[in-house]
């Protein structure tokens, strides 16, 4: 395939918004390279390791926005391309846990009900059981709060499908094609093998404080649409025991492009940054909950208390991360994060700040590590060649931070937070 290659200058000019509206057409987009990231990546490749070698066979889409602020802190974004293409399908995993849990917040604000409330989810027969506990929250009570602070700390899976439950199939879908994504299909749960008839199934909720019930929600059937796709990947694919010698079919799987990830994200870092249409209708108190545990590392936490030799203190910073907990990052800075992995795709969308340099870009990357081809036989190449790519992506874009010039320093306050072990 040819490649598109357009100037730094013809990106800004022909993509970008700055101020007002989201930066990616991702309809418009078809295998999307910006010369100036391609150069970068290029001269750094033996530090990337093979992946740059055939960034095609790792099906590799990056986005990198540099963030330049005005006299009166108002961001000026700038966004660069490496391979983003919106027919380059990614299994999304656990990176769909980001919009559920800004939407979570936002049904709630539209019900009056504060996040921090027990909310109480009925079984489903052959579907999930019930919830009426949560050991590993303070005041052992479910809450749409605790299960949003499992999502970031650790990527929790039942924490998301109790959100997704919650929302509603049909519900989370309009509302992401409403706020400009609609090639995003949620269409199932997560770690739970289930028909496709049943993720259309989602539990009886209610929410009830001091004895009182606030809100009761019926079991729901979502009777929406989606649109057909062909999205296939891999060489063969294990269904149960047995080795299929064909491409594993995605197309009844989850679908987020990561252009959409991106602006998600972006959306709810810089609020004031996308249309009111495309905006979460989240409070103040919201975002700074949310920018608490985005940020926060699972060895910072009293509830859940986390085994910190397996959820180590870059367990899900995987771009500057990577693998383990023996890499240190920088004393000033924190990444707000959601990364996802599983069939071999690893992704990982972030907003990073180093408050004692005044750096601050956004950066999202997949990568398909799966040399074998084979799906289903957790023999994926994510310790080896997914975490290294994007620990070593993650330090090269916030080295050529270090070194730009900023007319204005920004003022980063609205991101720093006192931790305090919560």
């Amino acid at each position: 395939m040819m490649q598109r290659i357009l100037t730094a200058g013809a990106i800004l000019v022909f993509f970008t918004n700055c101020q007002t509206s989201r930066t990616i057409n991702s309809a418009a987009m078809h295998n999307l390279t910006s010369a100036y990231l391609d150069t970068l990546l290029q001269a750094r490749s033996a530090r990337l390791g093979p992946v740059m070698n055939n960034p095609e066979e790792y099906r590799l889409q990056i986005i990198y926005t540099q963030i330049n602020r005005k006299a009166g802190n108002q961001p000026v974004f700038t966004d660069y391309y490496y391979h983003v293409s919106p027919d380059r399908y990614f299994y999304p995993a656990s990176t769909v846990k980001m919009p559920a849990a800004f939407l979570a917040l936002e049904k709630l604000n539209r019900l009056k009900v504060d996040k921090y409330t027990p909310m109480y989810t009925d079984s489903l027969a052959g579907i999930t059981t019930a919830v009426t506990e949560d050991t590993s929250s303070e005041n052992t009570q479910p809450s749409v709060a605790h299960y949003i602070k499992k999502i970031f700390l650790v990527s929790d899976n039942d924490a998301f499908n109790r959100l997704y439950e919650f929302i509603g199939q049909e519900e989370f879908n309009r509302a992401l094609w409403e706020k400009g994504y609609p090639s995003s299909q949620i269409r199932h749960r997560l770690d739970i093998a289930l028909p496709q008839e049943a993720n259309r199934h989602t539990n009886a909720i209610w929410f009830e404080k001091d004895g009182k019930v606030l809100y009761r929600q019926k079991d729901q059937v979502s009777t929406l649409s989606f649109a057909p796709r062909q999205d296939s990947v891999g060489k063969a694919h294990y269904k149960g025991s047995t080795l299929v010698n064909a491409p594993f079919d995605f197309s009844l799987k989850n679908r987020l492009l990561l252009a959409d990830l991106h602006n998600i994200l972006k959306s709810v870092i810089f609020p004031e940054s996308v249309t009111s249409t495309q905006a979460f209708r989240l409070t103040e108190d919201d975002y700074r909950f949310l920018y608490r545990y985005m940020s926060q590392l699972p060895t910072e936490t009293r509830h859940p208390a986390y085994d910190t030799a397996e959820f180590h203190h870059n367990y899900v910073k995987y771009l500057m991360g990577g693998a383990n907990g023996n890499v240190a990052l920088p004393a000033g800075l924190r990444i707000f994060n959601k990364p996802g992995w599983a069939y071999g795709f690893l992704t990982d969308v972030a907003y990073f700040v180093d408050f004692d340099h005044g750096v601050e870009f956004l950066l999202s990357a997949t990568i398909y590590a799966n040399k074998d081809g084979v799906i289903g036989d957790d023999k994926y190449d994510f310790e080896t060649t997914g975490k290294p790519f994007l620990k070593a992506l993650g330090e090269i874009i916030y080295e050529e931070e270090l070194k730009r010039t900023k007319k204005y320093k920004p003022d980063l306050k609205r991101y720093k937070i006192n931790y305090n072990g919560i």
